[in-house]
């Protein structure tokens, strides 16, 4: 076993690449509740670096996650008690710069690691070395595996009784999530029918398996799916909301299962959520023996580890395609720096990324030595 170092008072040691670990740094904080973004949080520039406890690590962000639930928690939607400011962003990557005593058992200065916790979109975050997952490498790939790929693993795993032949449909297939769950859905050997926005993601689509694309702004879905599934579908991953979900409930077997993941077309609105025609609900299921039931990851917690371990290991395998879109295409380039996260969640709504949208955190590094 190794010997085990205190760096508690990271403020007195070195990182490991021989610049002091600043004072303060720049995070995004939540100042006033809306679901717009851009007025709900602030980018401080001089917040104190915060020191990691006894069993916590101190990591220095390299790559954030955007995810489509960073508005809904900066509107106040997941928690209604917590009030402003609080930080946000919810998952990154990074190397371990200082930690506490007893997480010294475990980890050690510049190992590389992942984590979901909020508080992401800052340069240095402290993370419990309990909720840390250490990684082979500092890569943004990795990233995409934390809340996007175990999201499509567990809900697929827990309520999709997936086996070979059935017919799934996933909705906004070629976004962060959705295109991990075209892929497992594709290893369990099902016919996989993905919508997308354009034929430069259905040509993704295509490449990672998908078996049929359906652009929503060229095709009709309802028509394609009624033409070309006239039994229905028996599974469909839904993140869409709205008109997306009464079409997939429709467009559902017999026997079939609708896994909602998400429902990103209210998520900008002020008022909520746009309609649903749930006043059918109950005759539509009865009539088809189908279920509709909600996956949220947190409470699927007791699996995670499991389940992003097997991720990790298909990905190191070369088994499973993990896209990042850094908005090289975006109009003003490239997500760098925590002030681009703003841009990085306009264009996840404007809808034009393909798989996991990811801001890359530069570090100057000055040695004093």
């Amino acid at each position: 076993s190794r010997p085990i170092l205190d760096m508690s008072y990271s403020r007195h040691f070195l990182d490991f690449q021989g610049s002091s670990i600043p004072s303060s740094m720049k995070k995004l904080v939540v100042t006033k509740l809306s679901q717009n973004f851009r007025e709900a949080v602030t980018l401080q520039q001089d917040s104190p670096v915060p020191l990691p406890g006894d069993g916590d690590l101190l990591v220095r962000n390299r790559f954030v996650g955007i995810n489509a639930s960073d508005i809904n928690y900066s509107a106040g939607r997941y928690d209604a008690s917590v009030k402003p400011p609080f930080d946000i962003g919810f998952e990154g990557v990074g190397e371990v710069v200082a930690l506490g005593l007893s997480a010294s058992a475990d980890y050690t200065v510049g190992q590389a690691v992942a984590y979901v916790k909020a508080g992401s979109f800052a340069e240095y975050t402290v993370v419990p070395a309990r909720q840390a997952v250490p990684l082979p490498s500092v890569k943004p790939e990795f990233l995409t595996l934390m809340v996007s790929g175990a999201t499509a693993y567990l809900s697929l795993k827990e309520l999709g009784d997936l086996s070979e032949g059935k017919k799934v449909l996933v909705t906004a297939a070629a976004g962060g999530t959705g295109q991990f769950a075209v892929q497992l859905a594709k290893k369990a050997k099902c016919h996989v029918i993905g919508t997308c926005s354009s034929d430069e993601k259905g040509g993704f689509l295509k490449s990672i398996g998908c078996d049929r694309t359906i652009n929503y702004k060229t095709e009709n879905v309802e028509s394609v799916l009624r033409k070309d599934y006239p039994e229905g579908v028996d599974v469909v991953y839904e993140s869409v909301g709205g008109k997306m979900f009464d079409l997939a409930l429709n467009a559902l077997a017999i026997k079939g299962r609708l896994i909602v993941i998400g429902f990103i077309a209210g998520y900008q609105n002020p008022t909520g959520l746009p309609p649903v025609k749930a006043e059918l609900l109950p005759a539509k299921l009865l009539k088809k023996s189908a279920s509709v039931q909600g996956f949220f990851l947190n409470h699927y917690l007791s699996d995670y580890k499991m389940a992003l371990q097997h991720l990790l290991k298909m990905y190191e395998r070369g088994d499973l395609v993990c896209e990042v879109d850094f908005g090289d295409m975006s109009p003003e380039g490239k997500f760098t720096g925590l002030e681009s996260v703003f841009r990085a969640v306009d264009y996840m709504y404007m809808g034009k990324n393909i798989g996991k949208i990811v801001v890359e955190l530069p570090h100057s590094v000055n040695s004093k030595l």
